[in-house]
């Protein structure tokens, strides 16, 4: 008997499905950064999310115009000749919620990222951890302000339609403008920052809550304590711990309308209040770099 021979074996067949290289234009650094910067502002307010991520930021949203809706429609029965509240003031009464709104969707920016490790893939582009970083920082600002701006806008327009005094409604409206600018870069920081450590949400939001409510009710019974006892000037170097005593001291002391314990008094405090917002800004975005850094190795 021959022996039985092996079956051949089959040739391998490489199929063309048509997959080739991209050699087309590709868009800059600067256009990467700004869709992940809107992208980002977007998914702040719940925007292309899931209808469960939308409820947060509406809740806080009515809840923050609802005030301001109560206001005008006080000034329209009364006649009354000025505005109830400064613009400047309405926010200091509603930062509790501004505080959470800020807390809630600080993880939604910068805690799945780092969490699921998909941070990696970002920075397989050009784009660098530095610049991340501060796109990520931005959205969360932007969204700050505009959270803030938009009940203040409506406080604007109410008092111009009761024929209140143009001019000073728009002069106290312009002076609380750089106010929330400030402090929504400060908010947008210091949760930021948090998250980016704490990556359960959960927990970023209760540590954001501390660092902003908690330490601001600290600050204001420390102020009022040193009020009491005639340590006034212990009441001045206490606001310098929170970034919403920090942002009233300063409109204490440009006429805004707000009305604190302690004020800074003199232009060498007022300086130490912008000197300490500005090392809150820069100190939480270069912890921020600084963690993107190591995570995206």
């Amino acid at each position: 008997m021959s022996e039985r021979q092996p079956p051949p074996r089959a040739a391998g067949v490489i199929h063309d499905i048509g997959y080739r290289c991209y050699s087309g234009p590709r868009e800059s650094n600067a256009k990467i950064a700004l869709s992940l910067y809107l992208t980002g502002l977007r998914h702040a307010f719940g925007i292309g999310r899931s209808g469960r991520s939308k409820v947060l930021p509406i809740v806080l949203g009515a809840f923050t115009l609802l005030p301001a809706v109560i206001l005008i429609g006080v000034l329209a029965v009364t006649g009354a000749s000025e505005a109830l509240v400064s613009y400047a003031d309405y926010t200091n009464q509603v930062q509790v919620l501004i505080s959470i709104f800020a807390a809630a969707q600080a993880p939604v920016l910068f805690s799945r990222d780092l969490r699921s490790r998909s941070i990696v893939l970002y920075l397989a582009r050009p784009l660098s951890p530095a610049v991340l970083a501060v796109v990520r920082w931005a959205s969360l600002a932007t969204a700050c302000l505009i959270f803030i701006l938009i009940p203040q806008l409506l406080l604007l327009g109410g008092g111009l339609i009761a024929d209140l005094d143009v001019s000073h409604e728009l002069s106290q409206f312009l002076k609380s403008v750089p106010l929330t600018f400030l402090l929504a870069v400060m908010l947008a920081g210091i949760t930021g920052l948090i998250a980016s450590y704490a990556l359960r949400r959960g927990f970023a939001v209760v540590g954001s809550i501390l660092a902003l409510v908690v330490l601001s009710s600290g600050v204001s019974i420390v102020q009022a304590i040193a009020d009491e006892t005639g340590s006034r000037r212990v009441g001045e170097f206490a606001g310098l711990f929170s970034p919403w005593s920090l942002v009233n001291g300063l409109a204490s002391a440009m006429d805004a309308g707000v009305r604190v314990i302690t004020p800074p008094h003199g232009a060498p405090m007022v300086a130490l209040y912008l000197i300490a917002i500005a090392a809150v800004v820069l100190g939480t975005l270069t912890l921020l770099v600084v963690r993107f850094r190591k995570a995206g190795r």
